[in-house]
């Protein structure tokens, strides 16, 4: 079977007749094009690159037999024929050199293409024929592999439009798949452009160029270019277009490159017989603007949990009162129980006691004649309220359980009156609340319920300010809404975020941040992994939203599709001067491996959103 390769930059968003238009004559030797920043190209032929200038004049030259070409910036990759590793390249005007070689891997290398992602930071993925891929980060010294990949077999071709964040794989027998280029998004693929009778194409294809908003697929054959736009979140098929010769590569045009008075916007097809590259000029958009939320680096993360699959859910922070140093961060590990960590991310307890989902802490709480700092959990097997008392040391130990007598317990939040005492919420997939009061008598815990409330669909995360006497709870697919958490005020709920835009469903872990002149909400946005930021205070001002990335110096990666939070605005050491967030992450990477908890330095965060 012939397979193909190309690359692209730009492409149109509507296919118009092609005018062919003559190219310079260093530029037709090339197997394949790979466009580079500043109006420069870099041309693979059989035995060697050569770097081109804007008017296909050569200005650099190196020997390597390779396959394959993908180039971001001034950095391009290659497959070097005699080793089968990546090569790397600087290919800076006149500086044409090898860099770093990636280790060899375990498949031959069928695709490669590289992705600049939001950071800046640069990835390549290496696919086999059958099936195999992986994800490495080039921006670390050395590149370290982010994650392996399961992927249809027969691939022979790849792509990522960094725009869109989508990485394009041509199952050369079938068609064109789009997933998620970011590490941190579930694997899933979504259909592009398959053939008959699934889709458009007669047969396979052979390659696939992004586009401004969509994408050029060229069928197996050679013979015709489809065009696919990407709408919302689906992909609608527009035309085909049919080439009277075959063609057996095609690659975007860059700006103002390759010949004198030739426009920006066009495509290079190469002709399969007589081994020509024309520029065919297609009318073209402004490429897709990027998502410009800011990003925030962890300085620390959690070991990971002992089971893998969905299991990390919600943290919590305790603040040891005579060294802040040593405070802990509790994690709740819904396949086996209570994680107890250090400032430094090391374990330092698991108490095994079945599965748990959310949980919180308050301080310094008065039960009866003693004044405890406690931390409640949900247990999902018990349907009850685990309580632990956390001693002066940060060591943890289980105080007895409350039932509730609901279904499908799931979030829990805790809110101490200012009368004193503590009270908790405890929620239910089906959307009923229980609000407890806990005592103690005579040395056992009891739960008082004081009231019920509902919301219409499954609601989780919460969070009570205390000094306020305000709940505010999230309805994961609706929004966050806000309510009394008074015991003997009214339940009537307002809706303060909904879903849209800012806020994209799940919504999932709340927690608020007391700083000394503003108290902020921060609300897990599950949907974009973002984290929105509002005013505490009526009437609860948008103030933005971040997410936290890769941090390669420590050599963490970002943390995404998060449920449970927590944040607190003391003062824990160096690095924590401002506080700390404490996230969940729901994928494991650089490398691959069990969920765990990042922490975030606040600064970092209101350095991004401007907060004072």
């Amino acid at each position: 079977m012939k397979k193909t390769i190309v690359t692209v930059l730009y492409l149109a968003s509507l296919i118009a007749s092609a005018q062919p238009t003559g190219l310079p004559a260093a530029v037709h030797p090339a197997e394949q094009l790979a466009a580079l920043d500043g109006g420069f190209w870099l041309a693979r032929e059989q035995h060697q690159l050569r770097q081109l200038d804007g008017q296909g004049q050569e200005i650099g030259r190196l020997a390597i037999k390779s396959t394959q070409l993908d180039a971001r910036g001034h950095i391009a990759a290659v497959v070097d024929y005699g080793s089968q590793q990546v090569q790397l390249l600087d290919a800076r005007p006149g500086q044409l050199q090898r860099l770093a070689t990636l280790p060899a891997t375990h498949f031959s290398v069928e695709a490669l293409c590289l992705y600049r992602d939001p950071q800046a930071l640069l990835h390549a993925f290496l696919i086999g024929e059958e099936g195999q891929g992986e994800q490495w980060l080039l921006s670390a010294s050395p590149a370290r592999k982010v994650r392996n990949l399961s992927l249809p077999p027969g691939v022979v071709h790849c792509q990522v439009d960094d725009a869109s964040r989508q990485l394009l794989l041509v199952e050369e027998d079938f068609g064109v798949w789009a997933y998620p280029a970011d590490a941190e998004r579930p694997f899933q693929r979504q259909a592009i452009l398959l053939k008959q009778p699934y889709g458009k194409l007669k047969g396979g294809a052979s390659q696939v160029v992004a586009l401004p908003g969509g994408v050029a697929v060229l069928d197996q054959a050679g013979m015709a270019l489809h065009l696919v736009r990407y709408v919302g979140q689906s992909w609608q098929y527009l035309r085909s277009v049919p080439q009277a010769q075959e063609r057996d590569g095609i690659a975007s045009l860059a700006q103002g490159i390759l010949a004198q008075g030739v426009l920006a916007q066009g495509v290079l097809v190469r002709d399969a017989h007589t081994a020509q590259w024309q520029l065919s000029r297609w009318p073209t958009k402004a490429p897709t603007k990027p998502d410009t939320l800011p990003i925030v680096l962890p300085l620390a993360q959690t070991d990971p949990v002992a089971k893998l699959g969905d299991a990390a859910d919600d943290p919590a922070i305790w603040i040891n009162p005579s060294n802040r140093a040593d405070s802990r961060v509790l994690g709740t590990n819904k396949k086996q129980g209570l994680l107890v960590y250090d400032l430094q991310g090391k374990e330092q307890q698991l108490l095994a006691v079945g599965r748990l989902n959310n949980v919180d802490i308050r301080q310094q709480v008065k039960l009866g004649t003693q004044t405890l700092d406690l931390a409640v959990a949900t247990h999902r097997d018990d349907l009850a309220l685990v309580v632990f008392n956390i001693d002066s040391d940060g060591v943890v130990s289980e105080l007895g359980r409350i039932p509730t007598g609901q279904q499908d317990i799931y979030g829990v939040c805790l809110y101490q009156p200012k009368g004193g005492g503590l009270e908790a919420f405890v929620n239910d997939k089906d959307g009923r609340f229980l609000h407890y009061r806990l005592t103690m008598q005579d040395g056992k815990l009891q739960g008082q319920l004081l009231r019920e409330f509902r919301t219409g669909s499954q609601p989780e995360g919460c969070v009570a300010h205390d000094a306020e006497g305000v709940l505010f709870f999230g309805e994961e697919d609706k929004g966050v809404w806000t309510t009394s958490a008074r015991a003997d005020a009214p339940s009537q709920a307002r809706l303060i975020l909904p879903v849209g835009r800012r806020l994209q469903a799940d919504v999932e872990g709340m927690a608020l941040y007391h700083g000394p002149r503003h108290t902020y909400l921060l609300v897990s946005s599950q949907g974009n992994d973002s984290y929105v930021v509002l005013d505490a205070q009526a009437p609860y001002r948008y103030r933005g939203a971040f997410r936290v990335g890769i941090n390669l110096d420590r050599g963490i990666d970002a943390a995404s599709e998060t449920d449970g939070l927590d944040v607190t605005s003391a003062n824990l050491g160096t690095g924590w001067q401002e506080g700390m967030l404490v996230v969940q992450d729901g994928h494991k990477r650089l490398p691959d491996g069990p969920q765990n908890f990042k922490y975030v330095p606040w600064s970092g965060i209101a350095e991004a959103l401007k907060l004072d």
